[in-house]
């Protein structure tokens, strides 16, 4: 009954994921002012999860692994267009933007666990 936890596991994947967004957007800041530095994002959440849960593939980390894909598959990363003169594409107020993104993609995640762990508490509680 309790063997397939698909509602944790989308939830842990959400945090990794504005875990991920979050360390690009601080990349992105930290470089705002290097000359030839292109911003990079990551693809949405909602983009990477599949409408029909069976279409999820293993996820691996090293090549060695059964079924590696390479790591653009695994973290899809774009990178924006040039939009200043010495070739930097970073936005500051996207990059704030997406940071309030990611904390609440991740507030957003923590809720889903806890309300999920609530209902297995009260499931498995003598009534």
């Amino acid at each position: 009954m309790f063997q397939n936890l698909d509602m944790f596991k989308t939830a842990m994947s959400m945090a990794r994921h504005a875990g991920v967004k979050q360390a690009l957007t601080s990349q992105n800041v930290a470089n705002s002012d290097t000359p030839g530095y292109r911003a990079r994002s990551v693809t949405s959440f909602a983009d990477l999860v599949p409408d029909n849960p069976r279409e999820l593939a293993l996820r691996t980390t090293r090549s060695a692994h059964f079924g590696h894909r390479n790591s653009l598959e695994t973290t899809p990363v774009e990178t924006r267009a040039n939009s200043d003169p010495n070739g930097n594409s970073v936005v500051l107020e996207s990059e704030i933007l997406n940071s309030v993104d990611a904390k609440r993609q991740h507030d957003r995640a923590l809720a889903i666990y806890r309300a999920s762990l609530g209902m297995l508490r009260s499931a498995l509680s003598k009534q």
